[in-house]
């Protein structure tokens, strides 16, 4: 078993320490760090794990979680790159930077895959994209699948891709919320309670997400399925087409994937 150090446990790198812990992974496999001593004290009390300082933790660990905020990573690298051993893997969940942001600060050679999860991690259903850098072997991406397993599903792909995963998945609960937050308030429009409306819409998203995943089914064909001709459905889909809302999210989503971009280019 590897020990793992999760390098700046903020939400998404506490996120992997619940979701390795819920799996299994023993508590003395795992290692944390935290600028402020008392979120320091605090993850140590919620998870009895050690929480130690950068230099302690990249020495003891052999999988680095690099967790921070991308505006963050660079001064962490900074500090930390020269002393990373060679050969241990370093795993980025830092938004928009890529593989080679990393390399500039570590030992030639040293193997890093890039991780973009999303916040269901926190009920073991995130979807969750894996790339290889120029240096990760099928081995490293097995480790960091072994991972992130517990918190949902994984899948591999190419890091030229991650910019649009970021865009689509981990933005996309978000987009969701912001639809159920809309739906509920057209519930109240028509006069339903604001609870009532909210749980039938919450429960509907819940059976649609899993027809669409345990059917196999396009959603085109789910949708025709509730379309009656002249019926009550097609009428609010011709609305949402009238409003431009399949287009809203096309740009969205090239908004969001333009902006990881970016990131990048800040930090490069």
């Amino acid at each position: 078993m590897h020990t793992v150090a999760v390098i700046g446990a903020g939400k998404i790198g506490e996120l992997l320490l619940s979701g390795l812990l819920r799996s299994g992974w023993p508590a003395g496999r795992l290692l944390a760090t935290a600028r402020r001593t008392e979120r320091a004290e605090e993850l140590a009390a919620r998870y009895g794990i050690r929480v130690l300082k950068n230099e302690a933790a990249v020495g003891e660990a052999d999988v680095l979680a690099v967790a921070v905020k991308p505006q963050d990573a660079e001064a962490l690298m900074t500090d930390i790159g020269p002393k990373v051993p060679s050969g241990k893997l370093v795993v980025s969940l830092c938004a928009g930077l890529p593989t080679s942001f990393f390399a500039k600060w570590l030992p030639e050679a040293t193997p890093v895959v890039r991780v973009m999860t999303n916040t269901p991690a926190l009920v073991d259903q995130a979807m969750t994209a894996i790339s290889a850098g120029a240096f990760a072997t099928p081995a490293h991406l097995e480790l960091a699948e072994e991972m992130f397993a517990p918190l949902g599903r994984t899948v591999r792909v190419p890091e030229s891709q991650q910019d649009a995963v970021t865009a689509l998945s981990g933005s996309g609960p978000a987009y969701f919320y912001y639809l159920v937050e809309a739906m509920t308030d057209a519930g109240i429009l028509l006069g339903l309670p604001r609870q009532v409306a909210y749980d039938l819409i919450v429960q509907t998203a819940i059976g649609s997400a899993i027809m669409l995943r345990d059917s196999g089914e396009h959603p085109v064909k789910l949708r025709e399925a509730v379309t009656s001709p002249a019926g009550t459905t097609i009428s609010a889909i011709r609305e949402l087409e009238n409003h431009g809302v399949r287009a809203a999210l096309l740009a969205a989503l090239e908004a969001a994937r333009d902006r990881a971009r970016q990131i990048a280019e800040q930090q490069s």
